[in-house]
């Protein structure tokens, strides 16, 4: 007569809590890059204690090293897919402090404060620069979804000089001082020539113009072993050596601009990508990407 209702599953292990929201909670290993971001932004914030005091070695050690922090934490969050909207935002801001402030404090403390408005000019430049570079990409990531497709060939350059790179550049006259103390103090006039160097990278920092990327290597098999090796090499070279393979490596950078633009030109004719070179200075245009996590 009645319709008896089934009697309720009762499950022996119940269902792990929820958070507010409904949302389940984070497993830690996710939290690891973050964790990675936030040891960078604590070592930009260590260089600047170190550069006010004037021990401008461990400053620039301590730059390198957010430096290579920032390189594994987007690595460390495509990993282990833990990619996030606030991942992004937070290595944002680590960047600018670490690739911005502190090393413009560093070059003001070094040698920027004696080269009096020009220096002060450059100090301000550098942050500025930074700001704006971190500020175009953020748009232009938040706005991915409306906007054309990149090309992938686009995809193996970097659109200006990345925030690491360009704070390891700014600080090339810091490694040449390193290795030879006296050469800023026999060429005096050397001082504001670290002012118009500054203002240089900066100007790299927010130009459009196409630059060396890691996406665009590819190691065959056969090549794995001695690349490795010079990989320990460097690392071994950057321990007992950091002065001199800084210099190399900055400067090797720097030399290889013209070919990576040369390459970039060869690769839009081949795939009928051709734009106008001449915009490639400055500004915001059809072919601007979101550079990766590592290398913003």
């Amino acid at each position: 007569m009645f319709e008896q209702k089934p009697d309720p599953v009762i499950h022996p292990f119940p269902e792990p809590p929820h958070v507010a929201g409904g949302k389940a909670p984070l497993s830690i290993a996710k939290l690891i890059p973050n964790c990675l971001t936030l040891t960078a932004l604590i070592a930009g914030v260590t260089s600047i204690q170190y550069a006010i005091n004037g021990n401008f070695e461990i400053a620039v050690l301590m730059l390198l090293a957010s430096a290579i922090l920032d390189l594994l934490d987007g690595a460390v969050a495509r990993a282990l897919k833990a990619q996030s909207e606030f991942g992004a935002e937070l290595d944002s801001l680590s960047d600018f402090l670490a690739f911005g402030v502190a090393p413009s404090v560093l070059l003001y403390e070094w040698a920027l404060g004696d080269a009096g408005k020009l220096g002060w000019i450059a100090t301000i430049m550098l942050p500025a620069a930074m700001a704006l570079r971190l500020a175009r990409f953020n748009v232009m990531d938040k706005q991915q979804h409306t906007a054309p497709q990149i090309d992938a060939w686009k995809k193996q350059y970097f659109t200006g000089v990345p925030a690491p790179a360009g704070a390891c550049l700014a600080l090339l006259p810091v490694y040449v001082w390193f290795l030879s103390p006296d050469t800023f103090t026999v060429f005096s006039f050397a001082t504001p020539l670290i002012a118009v160097w500054t203002m240089v990278v900066s100007a790299l920092l927010v130009s459009r113009l196409p630059t060396f990327s890691f996406k665009g290597l590819h190691v065959s098999q056969r090549f794995m072993i001695p690349a490795m090796v010079i990989f320990a090499g460097t690392i071994a070279a950057l321990i007992h050596a950091p002065w001199m393979t800084l210099t190399i490596i900055s400067l090797a950078y720097i030399g290889s601009m013209p070919f990576i633009f040369s390459k970039y030109k060869a690769d839009g004719k081949r795939h009928g990508g051709m734009e106008d070179f001449s915009s490639l200075a400055f500004g915001v245009g059809s072919s601007d990407k979101k550079d990766n996590d590592d290398m913003i």
